[in-house]
């Protein structure tokens, strides 16, 4: 099964690398469920194969100048911070470690919350429209602190169950900035946030023994040329088409996940 390693780095890099989703949400369930890869360490590796994987399509997207560094610091601020504390909360609990059953769980509600909000996205935007023209003044002056409770949001998320980070940060960014997101913007923004968040989680994961060092390599042979090729490919993508297949997806192995 070694040679389907870096196959699913590959096919998961291009997809992040097009959308700025799927790293957490295709990988961490394709480690647990096709590769019998325990929840904790699955979580653990996946968090170093999207830092490190990320790192590649970031500085794609930073080169092209698709990144909006004012909402990263935004998102940080909230992000790094609640990262560190879900660390502290799953090492004195032990659920970093023992209780698979609950990270399982974790798993499927997040999967099932990314695909809603995958499906939920025009009207999201929309809404976010709404807002922003009837009543500018008063959206624009919370934006800021929205923002910084929006990273906080994917730091738990994201330190918990590695899942998150790219379908529900690139809709909350949708709904904050619905003028000022870009396509290619919203998904190289989305990609750079999550270096430094997946990197802080990825220590706490490494110290708590969470990370199989082996599988990641393996899965990096591949990933880091896919999310190449799909940074490069973003402008180009059926974004619509894939986005409403990978939700699918998405919402079939959330049921898998909660039932079993």
């Amino acid at each position: 099964m070694d040679w389907l390693n870096p196959v699913a780095g590959f096919g998961v890099g291009v997809m992040v690398g097009m959308t700025g989703v799927g790293g957490g949400s295709l990988m961490t369930p394709i480690l647990v469920l096709l590769f019998g890869v325990a929840p904790a360490a699955a979580v653990g590796t996946d968090l170093w194969f999207a830092a490190i994987t990320k790192s590649a399509g970031g500085l794609v997207h930073h080169k092209r100048g698709s990144v909006d560094w004012q909402v990263f610091r935004r998102l940080c601020l909230g992000s790094l911070p609640a990262s560190v504390v879900t660390l502290v909360w799953l090492h004195q609990s032990g659920i970093g470690q023992m209780k698979q059953g609950f990270i399982v769980s974790a798993l499927g509600v997040v999967l099932l919350l990314t695909a809603v909000a995958m499906l939920m996205r025009k009207r999201l935007l929309a809404l976010g429209q709404s807002y922003r023209t009837n009543d500018p003044d008063r959206f624009k002056g919370v934006q800021p602190v929205l923002t910084v409770v929006a990273g906080a949001i994917l730091g738990f998320l994201v330190t918990l169950t590695s899942v998150g980070g790219g379908a529900l940060g690139t809709v909350m960014l949708l709904f904050l900035y619905p003028f000022r997101m870009k396509p290619t913007t919203l998904v190289g923004t989305d990609i750079v946030h999550a270096i430094p968040l997946t990197i802080v989680a990825g220590i706490g994961h490494l110290v708590m023994g969470n990370v199989n060092l082996g599988l990641l390599g393996g899965l990096l042979l591949g990933s880091i040329p896919g999310i190449v090729l799909g940074s490069l490919l973003a402008t180009r993508a059926p974004e619509g088409l894939l986005r409403g297949s990978i939700a699918t997806v998405l919402a079939l192995v959330a049921g898998k996940l909660l039932l079993a």
